[in-house]
């Protein structure tokens, strides 16, 4: 299901999510936005600037990975006629462009630190400086920045700047892949075939029984954005009605699929098992069972376990 916020799923990740965004939205704050590769950042982002008091400004989305070194300044900044060869017209540069709205840095971490450190001048004094131009020119602008890396260790590798990480770091959202949220596919999965058939004119139906198990076993390591590409994978050859099922998936998708036919051990055994080789430590109980923190407290709920009581 979802929300006015753009959002899909009924877990309790996404739940908390949207009671995080309505605070956001009373706020002005800068928002860091971490998670794998196909979480939906974007997506996030967009609800951020949509639920804000900047709605009704732009949003600009910038993917700081697609910008060459050399071009980073002007592409953020901006530039003057003749300020460079080649700069044949000015450029307001996206900071000017998202003027009283949202600008979405996508993948931070792949900017230099050059560029980091005209970024958080930027922050800090809410001008830019166009190259050529001859004054600064202020700007109001909401910043949402994202990042697939774990910035806090690029930091320590000194790969990423400190202070520009504390400066981005002030609201933080972190996504959980699709694996921990598996509640979640069913929905996800409806709203992108509702979608494919508007667009197609075309009645494909929901997946049944069995093969929704199937997904919500597979692990989905591009996440949400794998599974849009296997629902659009389907309607190349499109089925002719009714429920989808395994056979109607594409051959990849079909031989992703076939491994997770086989009976799994049931989680809470599985969980039981990691907790006592671990003694326990929830941290590493957490990791080896690719879980979130989060993810690890609901289960350990859910499953009514308590650790054990010390030996006397």
């Amino acid at each position: 299901m979802a929300g006015s916020d753009g959002l899909f799923g009924s877990s309790a990740e996404i739940h908390e999510l949207r009671r995080y965004l309505g605070k956001l939205a009373r706020s002005d704050a800068t928002v860091l936005v971490t998670g794998e590769t196909g979480t939906g950042k974007e997506r996030v982002a967009s609800a951020v600037h949509r639920l804000g008091r900047r709605a009704a400004g732009p949003f600009v989305a910038v993917n700081c990975a697609a910008i060459p070194e050399t071009m980073i300044e002007s592409e953020l900044f901006g530039h003057e006629r003749g300020a460079f060869t080649g700069a044949h017209s000015a450029f307001a540069g996206r900071f000017a462009q998202a003027d009283k709205g949202t600008l979405f840095l996508d993948e931070i971490s792949e900017m230099t630190l050059a560029g980091q450190a005209k970024l958080l001048r930027v922050l800090e004094d809410r001008c830019i400086h166009p190259i050529g131009g001859v004054r600064p020119r202020p700007v109001d602008v909401r910043v949402v920045a994202a990042s697939n890396e774990c910035l806090e260790e690029l930091v320590e590798r000194r790969a990423f700047r400190a202070d520009l990480f504390y400066r981005l770091n002030v609201a933080r959202i972190e996504l959980p892949p699709l694996r921990e949220r598996p509640e979640d596919i069913a929905p996800i999965v409806a709203h992108f075939i509702d979608d494919q058939n508007r667009r197609q004119a075309l009645r494909v139906g929901r997946p049944d029984s069995a093969l929704l198990d199937l997904m919500r076993r597979y692990r989905w390591p591009g996440n949400v954005r794998e599974l849009r590409n296997m629902v659009e994978a389907v309607f190349v050859d499109p089925p002719r009605g009714g429920a989808l099922r395994l056979d109607d998936l594409p051959p990849a998708y079909r031989r992703l699929f076939a491994g997770k036919r086989m009976p799994q051990e049931p989680e809470r055994e599985r969980l039981i098992a990691v907790l006592r080789d671990t003694n326990w430590n929830k941290v590493e109980a957490a990791r080896q069972m690719n879980w979130s923190r989060m993810t690890l407290y609901r289960r350990l709920a859910k499953y009514d376990l308590t650790a054990p009581e010390p030996a006397a």
